[in-house]
């Protein structure tokens, strides 16, 4: 075919020649865009080990003779030449010579920004930056604003001034300095203004403690003199709201910010010292306000159009925290993305050196997963980082998908300023304590070009450092302003106030339970439906129309649906969530021919939704991204569902650091619900238990304002409750279910719908049995209690046993125990708490200490009753992995139950 070609062309040698040089021209130019990166100027401390880029020698591609003249017609978007040699303006053509070609490109491409695009499978994203960066050329010093120089010098000169400042009066502080990477925040500042002038309203930021003080009291516009009442030992929230505070370094702002005539808002979310754990959750709050203003106020308003995420990270930990993965596996995903963050990698340096810490040459390089475009800069040229600023967001807003800044700068200090980093960099640090700072050299530059005079720069630093000296001295008669509530938790309470309703009624007429009932199960016309949901379909319709035997999935169903008509979203997120990991919900149908899905509860309301979140097979981020939906919006239940309930595992640090003590730290209320499918059943280690003890462990019971409520509910019409109880309340609560797998269809769970009639509500306690001279009373909690009824059956010893459930066991229903037990304290002799999980696990450890107190308080003639243990022994797994052995544990569990009776 070759030979073909050749005899065919009517080419001349000439051609020929231009033809196979242009080509050559080509490969160049492309490698050059490709390879750039790893020649370009872009350490400050000029420490990165790279080895020669021979793919950046035009010898490579036969290209020799630099005088030569080359069409650079559709290679080069720029057709304007580089400034000649005198200054002057070269005339517009097609044909550059090799020496010009090659010193445009090691301009545009191997300077203080380095570009990483080539690696995307989007021509048209390769195509648009190529674009951008060639049709402007190398950029030009001059060509910023004088003003913008000045504010971007105003920004570094107060950085430093403040850490200074710190350093002078608190010089036992861990402060987390700016100090050799100051330039973060002239391109935070770049990017708030030109976010807001580009239309966006609000800026969801999320970031580690680098820097964030500095931030905080000049940009965000954090009051210095609170920060100083805080380092001297001071509260940041008031006293008497039962809130404990959090250290400096998580502390929170969110102001509106004017640039001209347009203002941005910026939400600097509270984080935890597990740094990259924040990202999530602030995607999930950008996620939520998006919709929230789409829906309320702008209808025509796509995803990422008035709502930004911006999140900041350190390098060691964006390359070595898995979150910083999955979150970005979510970036992209139909129930998750937000149009776009922008993340900016502070890239400071690590205690282990690079070659110790990441496998990878680049910190970055998890980015590419998704194949993000990544910016290099350096961060000693503030004018650099706000051109790359810039750009990055102009990619951000017009593709609405990720893009990452690596901001290559250092710290002046060890990880905190009592560390002592040469001990493990000895070389760095030498060349770092010889170097003058990022803002003096700035000013330097700004002075030199007569941007800035000297004066006015010793000026303004000393009006700044005299400006904190008066707000330091404003300590002694500060105190924390009031709790200021945004617009969308207006009407929602304080969970310790008087006017919180703990368990109000949640009952709904049987009329409109039936219309969402079948609503659940319509099918829509012409849509193919799996022949096996028919018995499905049917099921439900029938008990409907009994008004009895309602299975868990119903009673689910109906919560959702109620919830929709009362005006609140509903949001489930998880792996598998629209059928049910069990095959059991079916709330989203799918058609067997073409794969339409339909929603059927949807067709209830116009304004309000169901929106049933298939996830990618995460746990950390999904729930770190429900909660972060929870965080910003009252008015939806969202809900996150473990495949099985021990898979939360995987999203403890969430639990730890957000979940459980969000309330008590920051003063953050959340609706989450997280349902953890639970119950021994011969499935093995894996996926028998949701270790509830762990949640109980974290219960901090504060009279009844627990920081979160830990239910085991064993009837579909205690689970409808609960889930309307979480939008029913004046306040907000997360809420632990440990779900059921067994009970999911079992007949003896059902529930009818005068279970969820008006006047009805959740029971922390469930009695049953118990009709005679009661000998022994079992209490436990979850499905063991329907192998226990069946036994009791069986056994005729229904006049001689009452089984008490405990249905909530955080916060723990004192009261409503003692109510349940008063009727047989009297005659019974034994008092047993029997569990199926090993007696290092499940409840026992949370209930046993509060069983005393119950039977204390009870004043049985100064003989308090003894409550013994029947269950498995300890054990360091949840549940054997053999079968027979199940089944035995289980009989013994059962005979232990009535010995001696």
């Amino acid at each position: 075919m070759l030979t073909g070609r050749k005899l065919m062309s009517k080419d001349t040698p000439s051609e020929l020649a231009n033809r196979s040089s242009n080509a050559a021209l080509l490969r160049y130019v492309d490698s050059v865009r490709q390879h750039g990166h790893r020649a370009a100027k872009i350490d400050p401390l000029d420490l990165l080990e790279r080895d020669p880029v021979h793919a950046l020698d035009p010898r490579r591609y036969g290209l020799e003779d630099m005088e030569k003249e080359y069409s650079v017609h559709g290679i080069l978007w720029n057709q304007q030449m580089p400034e000649g040699p005198e200054g002057g303006e070269r005339p517009e053509s097609e044909s550059w010579k090799l020496k010009d070609i090659v010193e445009f490109l090691r301009a545009v491409y191997v300077g203080r920004i380095a570009y990483e695009f080539m690696h995307s499978p989007s021509k048209s994203e390769r195509i648009w930056f190529t674009h951008l960066l060639e049709s402007r050329g190398p950029p030009i010093g001059d060509a910023m604003e004088r003003e913008t120089k000045r504010r971007m010098w105003e920004l570094l000169a107060r950085s430093e001034t403040f850490d200074h400042f710190l350093q002078a009066k608190f010089p036992n502080l861990k402060r987390y300095g700016l100090e050799g990477a100051e330039s973060m925040l002239p391109a935070l500042d770049t990017l708030f203004q030109t976010s807001a002038h580009a239309g966006i309203s609000s800026i969801l930021l999320c970031m580690p403690h680098r820097g964030r003080l500095s931030l905080l009291t000049d940009l965000l516009q954090f009051s210095p003199t609170a920060l100083f009442h805080k380092i001297k030992g001071g509260s940041e929230v008031p006293e008497g709201i039962g809130a404990t505070g959090d250290v400096i370094s998580h502390l929170a702002s969110s102001p509106n910010l004017k640039y001209g005539d347009k203002q941005v808002q910026v939400s600097l979310l509270q984080n935890p010292s597990h740094l990259e754990a924040i990202n999530p959750v602030a995607l999930g709050k950008a996620r939520a306000k998006q919709y929230s203003m789409i829906r309320d106020s702008s209808p025509d308003c796509a995803l990422g159009d008035k709502v930004m995420c911006v999140q900041l990270h350190g390098d060691a930990a964006f390359a070595g925290q898995g979150v910083v993965m999955e979150t970005l596996g979510l970036s992209n995903l139909p129930h998750y993305t937000t149009g776009g963050s922008i993340h900016i990698v502070v890239n400071i340096g690590y205690t282990t050196p690079a070659t110790g810490a990441r496998s990878s040459f680049y910190c970055s390089d998890i980015g590419k997963m998704i194949n993000a475009p990544v910016l290099h800069v350096n961060g000693d040229y503030p004018e650099d980082v706000a051109r790359a600023v810039n750009i990055a967001f102009a990619y951000r807003n017009f593709f609405r998908k990720d893009i990452i800044i690596d901001l290559m700068c250092y710290r002046q200090w060890g990880h905190n300023e009592l560390d002592e980093p040469s001990y493990t960099s000895p070389k760095m640090y030498k060349l770092i304590r010889s170097r003058p700072s990022v803002p003096k050299m700035y000013e330097e530059k700004l002075i030199s070009e007569g941007t800035l005079s000297t004066e006015d720069a010793k000026s303004q630093r000393g009006a700044y450092k005299s400006h904190l000296e008066s707000c330091l001295q404003a300590v002694e008669s500060y105190s924390p302003p009031p709790v200021q509530h945004t617009k969308q938790w207006k009407n929602v309470v304080w969970p310790a106030s008087t006017q919180a309703n703990g368990n109000p009624e949640t009952g709904v007429e049987s009329m409109t339970l039936t219309k969402v009932g079948k609503s659940s199960v319509e099918v829509p016309e012409k849509f193919s439906m799996h022949p096996r949901l028919q018995r499905h379909v049917k099921h439900r319709l029938t008990s409907l129309e009994k008004g009895t035997g309602l299975d868990w999935g119903t009673a689910e169903a109906l919560a959702f649906g109620s919830l929709l008509l009362d005006g609140y979203d509903v949001r489930i997120s998880g792996q598998d969530v629209g059928r049910g990991t069990f095959s059991q919900r079916h709330a989203m149908l799918v058609d067997q021919e073409t794969e339409r899905v339909a929603v059927p509860l949807n067709s209830l309301s116009d304004s309000r939704k169901l929106e049933l979140a298939n996830s990618s097979l995460s746990e950390m981020a999904v729930l770190g991204f429900e909660y972060g939906v929870s965080w910003e919006r009252p008015d939806i239940l969202p809900i996150w569902e473990a495949q099985f309930g021990d898979f939360f595992n995987g999203s403890q640090v969430i639990i730890d650091t957000f979940i459980s003590s969000s309330e008590t730290k920051w003063m953050k209320q959340s609706g989450l619900v997280m349902l953890l499918p639970h119950g021994l059943d011969g499935a093995g280690p894996e996926h028998s238990s949701s270790r509830i003890e762990r949640m109980l462990q974290g219960d901090a019971a504060q009279a009844r304002n627990v920081n979160m409520h830990v239910t085991y509910p064993t009837t579909p019409a205690q689970y409808f409750h609960l889930l309307r109880r979480q939008m029913m309340r004046n306040y907000r609560k997360p809420l632990i279910v440990a779900a059921p797998k067994g009970l999911l269809r079992l007949p003896a769970a059902s529930s009818s719908l005068d279970d969820m009639k008006p006047g009805t509500r959740f029971q922390p306690v469930l009695s049953t049995f118990g009709e005679g001279q009661v000998e022994r009373v079992i209490l436990l909690s979850g499905k063991l209690y329907y192998d226990l009824a069946k036994e009791v059956t069986t056994r005729g010893l229904a006049d001689r046993v009452a089984v008490i459930r405990l249905e909530e066991l955080c916060p723990f229903p004192f009261f409503e125990l003692a109510d349940a037990l008063r009727p047989f304290v009297a005659t019974a002799t034994d008092f047993i708490w029997i569990q199926e999980e090993p007696r290092n696990q499940g409840a026992w450890g949370h209930v046993s200490e509060r069983l005393r107190a119950v039977f204390a308080s009870l004043k049985l003639g100064g003989k308090v009753k003894q409550v013994q243990y029947r269950g498995r022994s300890e054990s360091a797994v949840p549940a054997t992995g053999v079968a027979k052995w199940h089944a035995a544990e289980h009989a013994g569990l059962l005979r232990g139950a009535f010995e001696g009776l």
